[in-house]
């Protein structure tokens, strides 16, 4: 009987270690976003599923090193994203090769600038512009994706829409006029 409470109390130990240091619970000081890798994120909603957040960026893009400046270090937009979704970064050109739903997704000529890892080029419909953020739902299906520079002040609401699934029964639109100023508050 001892020994089996003191294996439960391990269990239970490692399950909210577990939670605290994957980002389950948030305390809202976080200082930035926990991006981590498609695959890291993959296996996380498999086991707690959540909307995916999906930065699609090159490491010579200009624009992208402006939203990782500007807009991911905005306190509101990474308490927001930290609290309601897998954050993921990717390299459209990593030579990565990442195995998912039964298919096998390669960059064909790695580390040549230019040539896109086929990952990125399925998420974008092969409308390759960076910096581009794929919004996903927890089953990896594609939501939507906006193709540029996006700021705190207009993703707060993009974010909104899709981790409150407002998505499901209104146009984005309308969604952004019933919005009070304040409750986007990332500016």
């Amino acid at each position: 009987m001892h020994r089996s409470l003191n294996i439960n109390w391990i269990i239970i130990s490692l399950f909210i270690v577990g939670i605290i240091s994957f980002g389950f619970i948030s305390g809202g000081d976080d200082k930035e976003i926990h991006w981590m890798s498609f695959d890291e994120a993959v296996k996380l909603d498999a086991v707690h599923p959540r909307k995916i957040i999906i930065d699609v960026y090159t490491p010579w893009c200009g624009w992208c090193k402006k939203m990782d400046a500007d807009t991911y270090t905005n306190p509101d937009i990474i308490n927001y994203i930290n609290t309601h979704y897998y954050a993921v970064r990717l390299d459209a050109e990593t030579a990565d090769t990442f195995h998912f739903k039964d298919h096998v997704f390669y960059n064909p000529k790695p580390h040549t600038r230019g040539y896109t890892n086929e990952l990125a080029s399925s998420l974008l419909d092969g409308k390759l512009s960076y910096p581009t953020t794929v919004y996903m739902d927890e089953n990896f299906g594609r939501l939507t994706f906006v193709q540029s520079y996006i700021n705190a002040a207009d993703m707060k609401p993009i974010l909104m829409y899709f981790a409150e699934e407002k998505y499901k029964t209104m146009k984005f639109e309308d969604f952004k006029k019933s919005l009070q100023p304040a409750a986007t508050n990332a500016q």
